[in-house]
């Protein structure tokens, strides 16, 4: 456990999502920095880089950061890069994990889309041993939880057989790790939850507590 550490000793470590870039997470790092965390942004090639790929450039990247106390937030494919770099690297430093829209049981629209080679291009490398869900399980002294959107707002409901309720992209259900990781439903969409200033604040509460508000 890490509760009661201070957030001058912490450093937060901000992972995009597919398609993205860091300066995605720029309004998420406005407001963490509001609760006083330093945050820095790891970009990578979500699209020409598999995840094992992206995984090892994560943790290269990780051994600049000097911090005694090392949280990640990550949106999406993020948590699935993060998740992978924890089953690959000796990375052993505290810190909790919160994912926001990650499709932690596989994306049906990603796996839909990958299926048919005139969409394949859509998800690139990011499917086998990423977005199809063939990751491996977050280690079990890992301090996980999941903030997930029901509001289904995107193009991923262009893709059929996408269940309700979803984000607009990621079905509900496939961002629910089990009845022991935290999880948040709160009412964004999918991009619409990094400017959220509610996620803003469900994030500033778990990585100080390890809890969400109320």
């Amino acid at each position: 456990m890490i509760a009661g550490r201070d957030t001058e000793d912490t450093t937060v470590i901000l992972v995009h999502g597919l398609y993205m870039h860091g300066l995605v997470m720029v309004a998420l790092k406005h407001m963490l920095g509001g609760c006083g965390f330093r945050c820095r942004s790891f970009s990578y090639p979500s699209l020409r880089k598999s995840v094992p790929e992206n995984a090892e450039r994560l943790s290269r990247y990780l051994q600049a950061i000097d911090a005694p106390v090392v949280h990640f937030v990550c949106h999406s494919l993020g948590g699935l890069v993060v998740r992978a770099m924890l089953s690959r690297s000796p990375w052993e430093r505290p810190g909790r994990i919160l994912t926001l829209g990650t499709p932690h049981l596989g994306c049906h629209v990603a796996k839909r889309l990958g299926s048919n080679p005139a969409s394949a291009w859509m998800v690139g490398n990011s499917l086998v041993h990423g977005l199809d869900g063939d990751v491996a399980p977050w280690p079990k002294a890992r301090e996980v939880a999941t903030i997930a959107g029901d509001k289904p707002v995107g193009l991923g409901r262009l893709v059929p057989g996408l269940a309700k309720p979803n984000d607009g992209t990621v079905a509900l259900a496939e961002t629910d790790l089990g009845p022991d990781y935290p999880r948040a439903v709160l009412p964004v969409s999918h991009s619409s939850m990094l400017l959220s200033r509610r996620v803003g604040e469900y994030a500033c509460a778990y990585l100080k507590t390890g809890h969400f508000p109320g």
